[in-house]
Parts: C-alpha cells; structure tokens; sequence
C-alpha cells in the first residue's frame, strides 16, 4: 500500500468512526507539520498550536477533503501553513536577520575541537536566514529543502502553479546564498597605497 492509499484508507475508516484511525493518521502527521509550522515561524508554541488546529479543523472539515483533487499531505500542509501566516500577520510578518548574522571566517578542519561549534552556529544562522525570508519564499524553501515535498504536492499544498513554486523557491535560495555568504571585510591596503601614490 503506497503512503498516499494509506492516508486515504484511514480517511475513509475516520469517516465511518474509527477513532483508531484518527489517532494513526495523527501520529503519521504530527511531527511532519509541527517541523514544518516551527521552521516558518521559529517558535514552539505555535508551531504547536497549528498543528492542533490542523486536526481540530480536520475533525471538523473531514468531509471537504477529496481525495481525486490531491493528497492528504498537501491538504495538510495548506491548512498548516493557513494557520501559521494568519498568526504571523498578526504578530510579525517576518522576523529580520540580525545585522552582521552571517559573516564569519573560514570553516575548521572536521578535526579541530571547534568544528562541532561552528555546525551548530552555522546551522543557528541557517535557520534565523529561513525565518527572515519573506512568507511566501519561506513556505516554498522549508517545503521543498526542508520537508522534502516534490514540487507537485508543495504547490498544491500553498495553491500555486508549479511554475510560480519554482519562481519563488529560486529567488527563497537565492536570497539564502547571499545571506549565508561570509562577507569579506576589505583590506585598507588598496586605499592607503593609492592615497599615497596620489600625494607622491
């Protein structure tokens, strides 16, 4: 049975009042929508909150769900990420990269004792870089890159055409390969040499 038949046999017994069921299909996609609502916002409550409020709106809404139109996961995920934005937009819309966040000098040999350090800030630095993209490249990143979605189930999960989840998550890796970039701090030399040639 592929994973998208056994999401749909468990619709289907939940439909019929099997509470066994809700309680498998809960456990299959806790963790998968509490990662991807905790990436987009960078916080556990309410990472926990939308993934709560994805299956009490799921009880409530089980009946909307057509599974010719699409998979449960996509479903899923564009019910989370409804939740998520909502709360953000009233919050905060994106939070801003600390100034200077990503500058650093070159990475340690995997054996020197500070390796292990320098993958954990870099990984700190990774994610603070995710939470200040802009929501829609953010959602296009952490579904792709990070949930590991194919580019089908990511666009139908936040209701795009595949060419504009393409698009967006471009320009969402684009903007992470630039802010992720150590900036190389200028040497004074050039000026002071051309300075001096000048009053020569």
């Amino acid at each position: 049975m592929s994973e998208r038949q056994r999401d749909e046999d468990l619709v289907l017994r939940i439909r019929a009042g099997d509470e066994a069921a809700f309680t498998d299909l809960y456990r299959r996609w806790q963790g998968p929508l509490y990662r991807f609502a905790y990436r987009m916002s960078g916080r556990t409550t309410l990472a926990e909150d939308a993934t709560q409020e994805v299956f009490m709106a799921l009880i409530q809404t089980l009946d909307r769900y057509d599974p010719l139109r699409g998979a449960l996961g996509p479903y899923l995920y564009g019910m989370a990420r409804n939740h998520v934005l909502r709360r953000l937009e009233r919050e905060r819309p994106y939070l801003p990269m600390a100034e200077g966040a990503a500058e650093g000098n070159a990475a340690p040999a995997r054996d020197d004792p500070q390796f292990l350090i320098l993958q954990r800030e870099q990984v700190r630095l990774l994610r603070a870089a995710v939470l200040s993209l802009p929501a829609h490249y953010r959602e296009a990143v952490v579904l792709c890159d990070l949930q590991l979605l194919s580019y089908e189930d990511a666009a139908a999960a936040l209701g795009c055409a595949i060419g504009t989840l393409r698009s967006r998550l471009h320009r969402g890796r684009a903007i992470l390969s630039e802010r992720m970039r150590p900036r190389e701090v200028e040497s004074p030399v050039p000026q002071l040499l051309k300075a001096r040639g000048a009053t020569s």
